[in-house]
């Protein structure tokens, strides 16, 4: 038996590739990424991706007051006790 037997294939490394991402693992401790220039080029595309994704639809943070709104407009509907 040799030192492979840890080693993930391509596709078990890229089938759990989504829940190492997730997790917050740092992926280039896993020994598969260490050795396989196909699935770090393939993290290193996804990477890229995730980036371009994040600029087209950047995060917008609601108003401070926007709960207060919220509440208010609850409080004022027909029917609701005030």
């Amino acid at each position: 038996m040799s030192q492979k037997l840890d080693i993930l294939s391509c596709m078990e490394f890229q089938a759990r590739l989504p829940d190492l991402i997730a997790s917050g693992a740092n992926i280039s401790d896993q020994p598969h990424f260490q050795t396989c220039e196909n699935c770090r080029a393939l993290l290193a595309d996804l990477e890229t991706i995730a980036e371009a994704a994040r600029q087209l639809f950047p995060v917008v943070e609601p108003p401070d007051e926007l709960w207060e709104q919220i509440e208010l407009g609850m409080r004022h509907t027909p029917g609701s006790p005030d």
